[in-house]
């Protein structure tokens, strides 16, 4: 199961840039004032523009995608790397694209 981290100040709010970590994303989506499902529909409009086994980003502030983006996720069969609470209350979400 993904792990949710929080991002404390020792930690670089950008996701990859840590040793050890992710991935740097390979495309990353500004879901920033939208309402879910919006994030969904654009994340899904959006992944196939990364090739298969890429990271794609998503940066939401809806409570709602905390839930509703590892659930596509699940449903879509793409894998929910990561999500990570930035220290402004927005979400990082990083899906690896699966097929």
């Amino acid at each position: 199961m993904p792990r949710l981290e929080p991002v404390t100040p020792q930690q670089p709010p950008v996701p990859g840039t840590r040793p050890g970590g992710p991935a740097p994303a390979a495309l990353t989506i500004d879901a920033l004032g939208k309402k879910c499902p919006i994030p969904i529909i654009m994340l899904a409009e959006r992944i196939r523009e990364v090739a298969i086994g890429e990271i794609v980003e998503v940066l939401a502030d809806d409570p709602a995608a905390e839930s509703d983006l590892p659930a596509w996720c699940r449903l879509k069969s793409q894998e929910h790397v990561l999500t990570r609470q930035l220290p402004d209350g927005r979400w990082s979400f990083l899906v690896r694209r699966c097929y």
